[in-house]
């Protein structure tokens, strides 16, 4: 292992805004589970997760922009963790926090109702169809997500991946589920250019860009 993740992982355990739970506390349940607002942010504003978040951009700017809100971008690794949460102490943001989990135990983590948004940006496609139950618009996680979600509470995916996209619209479909806003290219058919969708580029989305790839995005009720 290199010597700057060694580096990130420390100063990761460092930060009070980052919570990396052992595996026994995974599978257990979270001890902040309905106590995210009281025990981290100290107030009982609505909460935003961002699955999958990489660099925590969306976590980061999301913040920023909004101070009555809470964020957590949640990923498995901690050398990506890093970078957004050295970002959130050196502007220090109170409404935002970072959690290393699997997000296949998210429902170890919060409790119902707790989360009011969530965003999953550039998610691996897990294309091949063995590997359908780990793409995280599967049935088994928006099944998930909707225990955890408030009345109404509204789902974001934005991605690269034309599969993923086409996959996640089907499933709606026959799931009977709402969606709000759908786009198979953002530049060519979202005309609202303040949206976040628009203002935020991830890490992800600035590579996938430079390779001419088209952005999508839906929104959607589960």
């Amino acid at each position: 292992m290199g010597k700057n993740k060694l580096k990130r992982f420390a100063e990761n355990k460092s930060f009070s805004h980052v919570i990396e739970p052992s595996k026994e506390e995974n599978l257990q349940g979270l001890n902040l589970i309905g106590n995210w607002n009281l025990n981290v942010f100290k107030n009982s504003n609505p909460i935003t997760l961002e699955l999958g978040c990489g660099k925590g951009e969306y976590t980061v700017a999301m913040a920023r922009e909004f101070p009555d809100r809470n964020f957590i971008g949640i990923d498995v690794k901690g050398a990506r963790i890093w970078r957004g949460a050295k970002t959130v102490a050196e502007e220090n943001l109170p409404n935002a926090a970072f959690l290393r989990l699997p997000i296949q135990w998210i429902e170890k983590a919060f409790a119902k109702g707790e989360i009011s948004e969530i965003w999953i940006t550039f998610p691996d496609p897990q294309i091949k169809y063995r590997r359908s139950k780990h793409r995280l618009t599967h049935p088994d996680y928006l099944k998930k997500y909707a225990t955890l979600l408030q009345e109404k509470g509204l789902i974001h995916l934005k991605t690269d991946s034309e599969f993923l996209h086409g996959y996640t619209q089907g499933l709606l479909a026959v799931l009977g589920l709402e969606v709000k806003d759908a786009f198979y290219d953002i530049d060519e058919q979202m005309q609202d250019r303040t949206h976040l969708v628009h203002r935020v580029q991830t890490h992800y989305e600035q590579i996938f860009r430079a390779k001419g790839k088209a952005i999508t995005y839906l929104s959607f009720y589960p």
